[in-house]
């Protein structure tokens, strides 16, 4: 099955034209932006560990997964452990709050990128500081996401763009152990271009620039997390730091785990 699903796919070279992609796409924006240079956030969910190796040998270091089980699978994989010491992990999937615990403990976690509610805040802000206390090593924050609907889509989870500032504001000033680093969606899948700009991008830029105006935050410091495969290119172009791209660098995906 693993070879089915690796074969025709250069992982490798897929990772260096999404980076001149994201390069070129960055370079051209104005001159008077002092956003961040866009961070490729390789989507490996459903993908086997051999891909990411591959990605991770060019320099690849961020991942993002959508399922809790997979993550915990892939970043206690020995392989992974012992190759990929640097490697990052975004959870970008939804969260229920009986599973905290299960990502919280695991090695490499970078980012939850889907905060969408003041509960899984609360939940990820107390397992946090629990974590500290049973283990002084592990970093003084968790760092957070805000995720927006901003589709309006009720498959879609995340809050609704008009209580966004709030979501921030309790997490900011609530919740001590978790580093609210921006903004994140997904959006309504396959907008057409041609019509001109996609809308869910424009609605998360305003969230942003309401929440960067309401706690006195500098744009630069604020991420903005939207695009994928798609639509990435466009996603920069409106404002976005954190690029989640999947099938373009690993392939067209298999079906979700039954497990997940």
């Amino acid at each position: 099955m693993i070879r089915k699903v690796m074969a025709g796919v250069d992982v490798k070279l897929s990772i260096r034209e999404t980076l001149q992609k994201i390069d070129q796409v960055y370079a051209a924006k104005s001159p008077t932006s002092n956003a961040p240079k866009p961070l490729l956030v390789a989507v490996s969910k459903t993908k086997p560990i051999e891909l990411i190796l591959d990605a991770y040998s060019v320099g690849q270091r961020h991942f993002g997964e959508n399922y809790v089980q997979e993550l915990v699978e892939k970043a206690n994989d020995e392989r992974i452990l012992e190759q990929c010491k640097d490697i990052r992990w975004h959870f970008i999937g939804h969260l229920q709050s009986n599973k905290i615990n299960k990502i919280l403990n695991l090695p490499n976690l970078h980012m939850i990128q889907t905060v969408h509610s003041t509960k899984l805040a609360e939940g990820l802000n107390k397992a946090w500081e629990k974590l500290k206390t049973e283990h002084p090593e592990t970093q003084a924050k968790l760092n957070v996401l805000v995720q927006i609907n901003t589709s309006g889509e009720d498959e879609k989870n995340g809050v609704q763009p008009g209580d966004a500032v709030e979501l921030y504001r309790y997490v900011l000033e609530r919740c001590p152990n978790l580093s609210c680093d921006g903004v994140m969606t997904i959006g309504r899948f396959g907008h057409d271009y041609s019509t001109g700009p996609n809308p869910d991008f424009g609605t998360l830029m305003k969230c942003h620039e309401q929440i960067c105006c309401t706690f006195e935050r500098d744009p630069a410091e604020v991420q903005v997390s939207m695009g994928m495969s798609d639509d990435f290119v466009q996603a920069i172009e409106e404002g976005s730091t954190i690029v989640r791209v999947g099938s373009s660098i690993f392939g067209a995906r298999a079906k979700k785990p039954a497990n997940a």
